[in-house]
């Protein structure tokens, strides 16, 4: 299984990326999880990124690329892997792509979790966490016991703050989309399912042989 994962903030994917490391024993590979571990480790590409991110720039696509790139050659990647928020743009993907290709190890799918944006939002804008049990809870979907509980609004999950990021979220992936769709890798899921039933989904859409 060889899949990027689309989808929006809320959408599920962190949730389902789990779901999958723990069924199929492949890595979740997070261009952040990486950067993370690059910078610490002090390698070339951690040097370069910490360089980039110290300056205030973007890290550029060729140093990410070699992190995913040295990532995947890692054995327990050799079955394979789910990226999760890269690419998130056409350059990115194209990029993708050819070193992929370079690899011998192209994408077998590219899955959408597909949620309402007005779900999203107050997916997003509804979370709560209990300051002292760290519990997370929903105003809207999920309410906590009255009371019992003390709750905070983490400055991430602000409305103004949420919509700029589905803003961003919006310009980024529609472009992805058109571009998966046309390299006949693009299957959407309904991620406003529950858990077990959106797995089932993205398994049916990620493996060939449940597709044939």
């Amino acid at each position: 299984m060889r899949i990027v994962l689309l989808g929006a903030p809320g959408s599920g994917k962190g949730t389902q990326s789990q779901l999958l490391v723990k069924a199929y024993g492949i890595p979740q590979i997070s261009t952040g999880d990486l950067l993370r571990e690059a910078v610490s480790q002090g390698s070339a590409l951690g040097l370069r990124a910490k360089a980039a991110m110290d300056s205030g720039k973007l890290v550029d696509d060729a140093t990410v690329l070699g992190m995913i790139r040295e990532r995947l050659g890692r054995p327990d990647a050799a079955k394979g892997f789910i990226l999760d928020g890269f690419p998130r743009n056409i350059v990115q993907a194209e990029a993708l792509q050819n070193m992929l290709g370079d690899l011998g190890t192209p994408l077998e799918a590219v899955v959408l979790m597909n949620l309402d944006l007005t779900i999203l939002f107050k997916r997003l804008t509804g979370r709560r966490i209990c300051q002292d049990c760290g519990k997370v809870f929903n105003i809207y979907t999920s309410p906590p016991p009255e009371g019992k509980h003390n709750l905070i609004q983490r400055p991430d999950d602000k409305e103004e703050v949420i919509g700029k990021r589905l803003e961003v979220y919006e310009a980024q992936t529609k472009p992805l989309i058109k571009y998966y769709e046309a390299a006949g890798l693009l299957h959407s899921v309904d991620a406003d399912a529950d858990v077990d039933t959106v797995f089932k989904s993205i398994e049916q859409a990620a493996l060939p042989t449940r597709r044939a």
